[in-house]
């Protein structure tokens, strides 16, 4: 059964997630370290965890499951659940699977480099209209995918 978490610490995404979900009878979990507002529906649920660095991150983690998709914009997160087998979509509409998550690893780690060693590096660009329906699209997509059984090759019988 696919299961949605959103690392919702600033997710700007949380209505069209709420409104795919809702679509495709689908659970999603909410993760923050604070209570934040969630719209009466027994497909969302709401997981306060404890303050402090990681925490909700490792609380999805260590729950997601091959076939669960995660809304993060973490890329360490989002290689830890990409690693369970689990689809792992960016706020902006970005998939970050198995061919894309090394590369973004090696990205985020070269800009901290260069942050921690002095340089000024430019920030990520402002989320727009067409990033919101980039995301929106993409997420239905992955909900489809993610639901339809997977098919297991017939192994031949060799009597």
């Amino acid at each position: 059964m696919t299961r949605i978490f959103i690392d919702s610490d600033a997710c700007p995404v949380k209505d069209e997630v709420y409104r795919v979900a809702g679509r495709y009878n689908v659970h999603v979990f909410v993760v923050a370290n604070r209570m934040i507002a969630l719209p009466p529906s027994p497909l969302i649920e709401r997981v306060v965890v404890e303050a402090g660095p990681d925490v909700a991150d490792d609380w999805i983690a260590e729950r997601t499951q091959s076939r669960d998709i995660v809304i993060t914009a973490d890329i360490p997160l989002a290689a830890r659940c990409v690693e369970k087998g689990a689809y792992v979509l960016e706020p902006k509409g970005r998939l970050l699977d198995t061919d894309a998550i090394g590369m973004a690893l090696a990205m985020r780690n070269l800009m901290t480099d260069l942050r921690s060693a002095g340089m000024i590096t430019p920030g990520a660009s402002s989320f727009g209209k067409a990033d919101r329906s980039r995301f929106l699209s993409a997420l239905d997509t992955l909900v489809v995918k993610a639901r339809k059984p997977k098919i297991m090759p017939v192994m031949p019988s060799f009597e």
